[in-house]
């Protein structure tokens, strides 16, 4: 597959560098390697162990067929769909695999093998890995500067951490969602690089929001200088679910490049586009997708996807961060920036002197499925993931119906302004009588958006209907029941944590009472007892148990 190169060069962006990232130079060492593939070369400089003396002749793995997975509902889900999932397919029917081979040396050259992967290597990728990334990153998501770069990392989380030191000084101040992934901003918070939150509403990071932020700025006010670098998880959004649109993505870009704003694009969920929920009762699976492997059907799924900031991105001011932890495996720690190509090289000085380069046997066997499954075998696979992760969202929201009364408005402000909401109170037993706790019924205890992507439901608690509720007492009331649901043997997320406003410092949560909920690990007969547990614990908590 050729590579496309779309639009002109970056343009110069060597101001949004640190000092930090600045003062990196060449490791001694690692700058010797240039020279190790020159053809006849006789090192003897680098103390690189011989591989004759590594204990690994070779690797061998079953990896599944790319098309293992449906690419619609079996069946349609119901309260009794999970017995189908646990006693039908997914026992009946013997997993199908093909088996693939790792040598310590090659057969042929240029293959995949264990001499080279398990050795010293720059902080870059195996040559056979960026061959498969590079036309893939062109195909999928289509740069729109032509000089962009492919580096390699364990992942995105390292991939955050070392985009923002190289890109922040101590004292800045990072742009993000007022709802954030909280681990991204604890790898920052300890070099005195602080959130700086911007509001959110159904389609993620607000647009007139983020103008009036930046065109306001005040640096003495805010005692920092306005912000040049943004965080934003656009796809599957983490904690919200929500999926940011062309639109958009558009604006937020365009007011990026007015104020010289860096984008890192953290996208984990990209391949987890899930589409709408639809209740059970109204759902229509219609044709069946065709399961063929070829171009024709890999350009038309990645037509269904959103575009990512890098298709609009004509100057070079997105640092994209993908990782397999959600396509292949999280314990690979494997993953890669799409970015221009100054700031790959300073990201690659600092890997260089810090892990130097992923593991080798995670490298080698990513490599080797994706080379034998090749790229119309991996957007297979990804479509197949795709709908293992609707069924999964969806039977969750299904169980959630069965255990309570949801009530379907439109919100018009906060969050989830221009979504539908589910708002939920108990379901009243016919055989209640007419007391006056009857109006209890229709008070709403929860309420959430089903995700158009990624792997969680992110609940808002009523806590202002509680009977005992007084203003201030939100987070009390928020862990008290989160954790009386963990005492009954049920974890959620604490929606705290992923406060962006309360990770800065001095700062306070004005929204508490939240939930972050998983759909993408628990089994099926697990989930419905999850929500099983939750339904009482929650009309408990409530003091409806009587309804």
């Amino acid at each position: 597959m050729s590579i496309e190169k779309h639009g002109t060069k970056s343009i110069d962006l060597s101001h949004h560098l640190s000092e930090l990232s600045k003062a990196r130079a060449v490791s001694p060492l690692k700058g010797l390697m240039k020279y190790f593939a020159q053809p006849g070369i006789l090192s003897l400089a680098g103390g690189l162990p011989s591989p004759a003396y590594f204990p690994v002749s070779d690797i061998s793995a079953n990896v599944l067929v790319p098309e293992s997975f449906a690419l619609s509902p079996t069946e349609s889900s119901t309260s009794l769909s999970w017995l189908w999932k646990l006693f039908g397919s997914h026992n009946a029917t013997k997993e199908k695999t093909q088996a693939v081979t790792i040598p310590k040396y090659p057969a042929v050259k240029g293959d995949v093998n264990l001499a080279t992967s398990l050795q010293y290597a720059p902080a870059v990728a195996l040559a056979q890995l960026q061959d498969f990334l590079k036309p893939f990153i062109s195909e999928v998501y289509r740069p729109a500067f032509k000089d962009w770069t492919v580096l390699i990392d364990t992942g995105n989380t390292d991939g955050w951490s070392r985009a923002v030191t190289t890109l922040c000084n101590p004292g800045e101040g990072v742009l993000c969602e007022e709802w954030t992934y909280p681990s991204a901003m604890a790898s920052m918070i300890p070099f005195n690089i602080k959130p700086v939150p911007v509001a959110m509403d159904g389609l993620g990071m607000k647009s007139d929001d983020l103008e009036n932020l930046l065109s306001q700025w005040d640096p003495v006010s805010r005692q920092m200088p306005r912000p040049h670098v943004m965080y934003i998880v656009p796809v599957g959004q983490n904690p919200s679910g929500s999926t940011m649109s062309v639109a958009r993505k558009k604006q937020i870009y365009d007011i990026c490049v007015k104020y010289d704003v860096i984008i890192v694009e953290d996208d984990p969920y990209y391949f987890l586009q899930l589409g709408t929920y639809t209740s059970k009762d109204d759902r229509s699976h219609g044709a069946k997708p065709s399961g063929i492997l070829s171009a024709d059907e890999s350009k038309r799924f990645i037509s269904t996807l959103t575009p990512s900031f890098l298709c609009f991105d004509y100057q070079g001011r997105v640092v994209r961060l993908d990782t397999f932890s959600k396509t292949i495996a999280p314990g690979s720690r494997l993953g890669w920036f799409t970015c221009n190509p100054l700031f790959a090289e300073r990201l690659e000085r600092q890997g260089e002197t810090s892990f130097q380069a992923p593991c080798g046997f995670g490298q080698a066997i990513i490599t080797k499925i994706l080379t034998h499954w090749t790229y119309d075998g991996y957007i297979r696979w990804l479509r197949g993931l795709r709908t293992e992760y609707q069924q999964r969202r969806d039977f969750f929201i299904d169980c959630l119906a069965e255990e309570f009364h949801l009530h379907v408005v439109p919100a018009a402000a906060g969050v989830w302004e221009g979504c539908i909401v589910y708002q939920a109170s108990s379901k009243v037993k016919k055989s209640t009588r007419m007391t006056e706790k009857y109006s209890a019924r229709n008070r709403t205890m929860f309420s959430f958006v089903p995700p158009v992507a990624g792997m969680f439901v992110w609940m808002r608690l009523h806590l202002d209907q509680h009977p005992s509720f007084a203003p201030g007492d939100e987070d009390t009331l928020e862990t008290k029941l989160w954790t009386k649901l963990a005492e009954n043997g049920v974890l959620f997320g604490p929606g705290w944590v992923f406060a962006a406003n309360a990770m800065a410092e001095g700062s306070h949560n004005n929204d508490s009472g939240h939930f972050r909920i998983s759909f993408s690990n628990a089994e099926f007969a697990d989930l419905k007892k999850a929500v099983t547990i939750f339904g009482r614990v929650i009309r408990e908590f409530f003091q409806e148990e009587d309804l």
